[in-house]
């Protein structure tokens, strides 16, 4: 059946008549389901694919590679794929869930399962079932059987969305998280893990190492000085019951320690007028540190810059009030923030569509090489007293072993912040090692150059990039290490990562060195990140245990 007008018109006044009607308990049984879809469904468009040349024939198999990328059904991407007709279809993906329960349902609906993916009339005696929320142009009936649209109810959110929505993973959440393993996954999932198929791949030993790091004493004044004026800044939310509304700059809060740990350096020369301000109290903390007076941020290069990291923007998406985030940053806080997430720059309501590319409005044009120097964090710290951090020294000296162990060892180096690599290459490179970088805004052609230089050329010991640049569709089994920054929220961007050199074509022992700070709250985010793992393990995996997204108490939790 044909989803819903785009058309709302006169509709919208029967909206909130219809959201009224469940508040106040009508249609108790499926009053839920209906307020959960109401939102969604009503806003579905349906884009006309006629031009298509995909969606003029019938296939006979697809096969959706990197299948979590639609994870959200109400992006153009995932609209456009489920539109595709076919006999069969498949669906890969090495993390089929990465934050929250809810993105599984894409996957599910893509692949057309009765009953997961459909919808249904509970009015007696109707055998009404669609794959589509639809309701005519007055959005008052169902095209399909006549009855009102309170009269129907997604299996999805009934089943599985709902009971986890609102009773978290104890009670009837709990029994709805057993339902997902062993009904829909058993019968829809097939799993086979790298330990399943080690005599068919034939893949070398992972060696994986966690150093924790002391702080130095002046980082760990800064950082303390920092901690503190965010900890009272977050008890102010707390006291006041605004966390949830003031999601946005708690993020900011937490990005903002997350980079102290790295170097200060990220705080104090950030490129972003707003967090410079907001670390004056902390940088007196730095002595002899190099720091330069900041200059307030012309508008020009705020437009440059994530709403979210501060760093320059890499893959860019563009929100739908005009604010642009680098495309990973934007899915991981859409993903932790949950459905009534606000925008970080603005009060409204954030609404992206991850389907845009590097085609699209949203994406900045390919920037020539003096202007990534100008955007550097080394175009606003005096270089000739630079200091390095814990960490950065901590990378030199691992490196340093590995070609020790062997001469021609290659690096692979990952930080979430482009300003940290732009640091670390500067450092590297005093040492006398050759290192490339890995930009979001290059050119296709820039990237294909970059990565032969590192893959062909022996003088070539180090590739450094982000992981939102470098995560994915990267095949580097020239290097035989990777070295971690810092860690992600989701555990399953670091191990993407990792997989870059860990796959079909390496035939040595790789080795996975991640770095963090002890004391501070990169030990926390690693206990998040077994909670995330829980979801995968008890969905996806074996176990009987799981968490999501972060939740208010884990907020507390990083700022205990």
């Amino acid at each position: 059946k044909k989803g819903g007008s785009n058309k709302y018109g006169g509709r919208m006044g029967w909206f909130k008549a219809y959201r009224q009607a469940i508040k106040d308990g009508e249609n108790e049984e499926g009053g839920e389901e209906a307020e959960a879809q109401d939102e969604d469904e009503r806003k579905q468009m349906k884009p006309d694919f006629s031009a298509s040349l995909l969606h003029r024939y019938h296939w006979h198999r697809i096969v959706l590679d990197e299948a979590h990328c639609i994870k959200d059904r109400r992006c153009n991407t995932a609209k456009a794929v489920f539109a595709i007709a076919s006999t069969y279809k498949w669906a890969l993906s090495g993390t089929p869930l990465q934050n929250r329960v809810g993105e599984l349902y894409s996957q599910i609906r893509f692949l057309q399962i009765d009953p997961y993916s459909y919808y249904f009339c509970k009015a007696k005696g109707c055998n009404c079932s669609s794959l589509d929320f639809s309701m005519g142009k007055d959005w008052r009936k169902c095209d399909g059987c006549g009855h009102s649209p309170l009269q129907h109810y997604c299996w999805w959110n009934r089943i599985i969305a709902n009971p986890i929505k609102y009773n978290g993973y104890t009670g009837k959440g709990y029994d709805a998280m057993l339902i997902l393993k062993n009904e829909v996954l058993a019968r829809t999932l097939l799993r086979r893990t790298k330990e399943q198929c080690a005599d068919d791949l034939a893949l070398p030993p992972r060696q994986k190492y966690l150093r924790k790091l002391p702080f130095d004493p002046r980082e760990e004044d800064f950082y303390q000085a920092l901690y503190t004026q965010s900890q009272s800044q977050f008890d102010t939310y707390v006291s006041s019951g605004t966390v949830v509304n003031n999601y946005a700059h708690i993020f900011d809060l937490l990005i903002r320690l997350r980079q102290a740990v790295n170097h200060p350096y990220l705080v104090v020369h950030s490129a972003s007028a707003a967090m410079r301000a907001a670390a004056e109290a902390a940088a007196g903390m730095l002595e002899d540190a190099g720091k330069e007076p900041a200059t307030p941020t012309e508008p020009e290069a705020e437009a440059e810059l994530c709403g979210l990291c501060h760093d320059p923007l890499e893959d860019p998406v563009l929100t739908a009030c005009k604010h642009s985030f680098c495309r990973a940053c934007a899915m991981d806080y859409a993903a932790n923030a949950g459905d009534k997430a606000k925008c970080p720059k603005c009060p409204k309501l954030l609404t992206i569509d991850f389907s845009q590319t590097a085609d699209a409005p949203a994406a900045k044009t390919i920037l020539p090489a003096r202007a990534f120097k100008k955007r550097s964090i080394l175009s606003r710290i005096d270089t000739a007293r630079f200091q390095s951090s814990t960490k950065i020294e901590a990378l030199r000296e691992e490196i340093y072993r590995a070609r020790q162990r062997n001469p021609s060892a290659k690096v692979l180096v990952f930080s979430q912040f482009t300003s940290m690599l732009d640091l670390l290459t500067f450092r590297l490179e005093q040492t006398g090692l050759n290192c490339v970088k890995l930009e979001g805004s290059m050119s296709l052609d820039q990237r294909d150059t970059i990565i032969d230089r590192f893959t062909n050329d022996p003088a070539v010991t180090v590739f450094l990039m982000s992981l939102k640049a470098g995560g994915v569709a990267l095949n580097l089994t020239a290097a035989t290490h990777v070295m971690l920054m810092d860690p992600w929220w989701n555990p399953a961007v670091e191990q993407q990562a990792q997989d870059r050199i860990h796959r079909l074509g390496q035939f040595r022992p790789i080795r996975v060195t991640r770095f963090v700070i002890k004391g501070s709250i990169e030990e926390r985010i690693l206990k998040l990140q077994e909670k995330k793992q829980l979801v995968f393990e008890g969905t996806v995996g074996g176990s009987s245990e799981a968490l999501g997204r972060l939740t208010e108490e884990d907020l507390n939790f990083l700022f205990s």
